[in-house]
């Protein structure tokens, strides 16, 4: 691959071509909070629905980092600001949140109206401000492999001393310089899903890797109820969305549903800190 096709120019295509479709069909798709990226359902206790899956991810991101009250966190990939929001609300943390889709921004502001959470429309590599902590959900797999290194650096120097880095992202058990051929053709170009291998690399000497929790069965039950509140919904939908969206969108979901049943892709959470945790990090599940 000898193009950079996620380089800063590329940077809102994905925003336009899959998170700008439209908030009709994510809000009839996703949880109440709008959480577009797995839940944890094999939590203590398990959580039995998608809400409380979604819920249980959002608090365990939150402990992993040790987030208090008055701290100031920035989500890299804040999609409709579901962990902004929850920060905010439960933990009361200030949250600034960047995506590079408009709709995601418009919606986000309304469901974040009245809490300390900025969201903006903006690519990871122009934020140059310092955060006690940073979070990445469900973004990393749009960044490339050509830019993992200034993925990594851009989030070492906005993270202050002490803070901890929480990226979530899905992974692949092998090593790949571009995306699977149709679901970057069809529904996330630019796609792309890193190794540990990969990651390991990119943030050596930027960062100390804590801690990596794999989850990746879980998705498997993410996107199964997110493909059941779809087909639900789909005829309120058609007004929107033609046939042939249909088809896709079930594929993309099923189809996605099976590689984490077939563990050939995994969730992870990575804790990662500047200069290691004094005395060591504890994992927390």
């Amino acid at each position: 691959m000898v193009l950079n096709l996620q380089d800063h120019s590329r940077a809102f295509k994905i925003g336009e071509a899959h998170y700008d479709i439209g908030n009709d069909l994510y809000r009839v798709m996703l949880d109440s909070r709008m959480a577009y990226t797995c839940g944890y359902w094999s939590g203590s206790p398990p959580a039995k629905t998608l809400a409380e899956a979604q819920e249980a991810k959002l608090d365990l991101v939150c402990r992993k980092i040790g987030l208090e009250e008055g701290q100031r966190v920035l989500d890299i990939g804040c999609g409709w600001g579901s962990f902004a929001k929850f920060a905010a609300e439960k933990y009361g943390a200030q949250v600034v949140g960047i995506t590079v889709s408009k709709e995601q921004v418009a919606l986000g502001k309304e469901l974040c109206k009245g809490l300390p959470v900025e969201l903006r429309l903006q690519d990871y590599r122009e934020v140059d401000e310092t955060f006690d902590h940073i979070v990445s959900l469900g973004m990393f797999e749009h960044v490339g492999c050509k830019n993992y290194r200034e993925y990594f650096k851009v989030a070492q120097r906005c993270l202050k001393e002490g803070g901890l880095f929480l990226l979530h992202t899905i992974g692949s058990n092998v090593s790949a310089r571009s995306g699977e051929p149709w679901l970057t053709k069809y529904i996330f170009p630019g796609g792309m899903l890193p190794s540990m291998a990969q990651v390991a690399r990119a943030a050596e000497g930027f960062f100390v890797i804590e801690e990596a929790h794999n989850f990746g069965a879980d998705y498997d039950k993410t996107l199964m109820a997110w493909f059941v509140n779809f087909d639900a919904a789909w005829l309120s939908l058609r007004a929107r969305y033609d046939d042939r969206f249909y088809r896709m969108w079930k594929y993309y979901l099923l189809m996605c549903a099976g590689t984490f049943r077939a563990r050939s892709n995994q969730l992870w959470q990575i804790i990662l800190s500047p200069h290691g945790v004094a005395g060591g990090y504890r994992a927390i599940r």
